[in-house]
């Protein structure tokens, strides 16, 4: 079943793919014999699950497609058993499951490593609406485009553009620019390019460079992976990226990134502990805008925010750059009424 329609939709290799290796998700109400080659291939969007029998996330991210199958009967959701079919799983760099590729009109558009069932649902939604917007506007959505490569290349004085994070690179030359940046103390923030196929490709446009890793300064690309290594082997590298700041500089720096300010195992969205799923739980209900970091991304931070402010534990909540406490301390002035006094700085 998959097969012949898949193909005549993603350009995936001919054959590659068999029936028992994958299925296509057809909206209730929908015949049998328009799910075949006549009925999916006009669909504008296509989103190809791969997956493994053995990953239990992959088992709830298959029930999260077929929820959005019955919501957006216009676009064709595919599952694809990954082993099974190892050249197209290595044409297209799937190294983990689940990961999910975004097709339109035969060209990959997109793209979403791993079970983030809220991400997942906002790139359906975001791409089946713009299949539907006219040719008119592509002028448009390229200035769109470009203001947001704009906005990720300034977002940080030092910006790195990598295959994977610092933390777990995906490509070698990745790995080997990471580990140049931080044997030079260089002070650098990261994005994924496979967390976003529009930026992957729009920024090898935008910046006329072809290829991954890419290092911008204040905004303008310094170059790849040799570049980096010509001027390290100048003697020029100390000269043109800022300087990592010191431990406790970074740290009153972060307590201080936002008015309120929580350090939880975790985000708003995930919280990876149950302390921090309680404070989360609490801290929405008071309605007070709070930023979140997440602890187990950076291990310097975890520990050194522990002798910082003498509290060994986590979660730690921040108000105006000062230490609030951990969910007892938020429990006891939740149950006492002084929370959102204090969350608002007026005690």
């Amino acid at each position: 079943m998959l097969g012949s329609s898949l193909i005549g939709v993603t350009g995936l290799q001919h054959g590659a793919m068999g029936g028992r290796h994958g299925s296509v998700l057809v909206p209730a109400g929908t015949s049998c014999g328009s799910a075949g080659r006549e009925g999916i291939a006009p669909r504008p969007l296509v989103v190809v699950h791969f997956w493994a029998p053995w990953a239990p996330q992959c088992a709830q991210m298959n029930e999260v497609m077929a929820t959005l199958a019955k919501e957006h009967a216009q676009v064709t959701f595919v599952q694809l058993e990954a082993e099974a079919v190892p050249e197209v799983s290595e044409k297209y760099e799937i190294s983990s499951v689940p990961t999910f590729l975004f097709f339109k009109n035969s060209q990959k558009v997109d793209r979403l490593d791993g079970a983030h069932a809220p991400e997942l649902t906002k790139k359906v939604q975001r791409h089946a609406s713009s299949t539907s917007v006219s040719a008119g506007s592509n002028d448009s959505a390229k200035e769109d485009l470009n203001a947001r490569l704009k906005k990720l290349i300034n977002a940080a004085p030092c910006m790195l553009f990598m295959k994977g994070s610092p933390k777990e690179p995906r490509c070698g030359f990745s790995k080997q620019m990471v580990e140049i940046l931080n044997k030079h103390g260089i002070s650098f923030s990261s994005f994924d390019i496979f967390s976003d196929e529009e930026v992957r490709q729009g920024l090898k446009t935008y910046s006329n460079w072809p290829t991954y890793p890419q290092l911008y300064v204040a905004g303008e690309l310094i170059g790849g992976l040799d570049i980096i290594k010509e001027l390290e082997a100048s003697g020029e590298l100390d000269t043109i990226f800022p300087k990592a700041l010191k431990l406790e500089d970074r740290l009153k720096s972060l307590i201080n990134k936002a008015p309120v300010m929580l350090f939880m195992k975790g985000n708003k969205q995930t919280a990876k502990c149950g302390f921090s799923k309680q404070i989360i739980e609490i801290m929405n209900n008071t309605g007070v805008d709070y930023e979140t970091f997440d602890i187990l991304e950076d291990e310097e931070v975890r520990q050194g925010l522990k002798t910082f402010s003498n509290w060994p534990t986590y979660p730690q909540l921040y108000v105006k750059g000062e230490l609030v406490g951990g969910l007892d301390i938020v429990k006891e002035l939740k149950e006492s009424g002084e929370l959102l006094p204090v969350l608002k700085g007026e005690n």
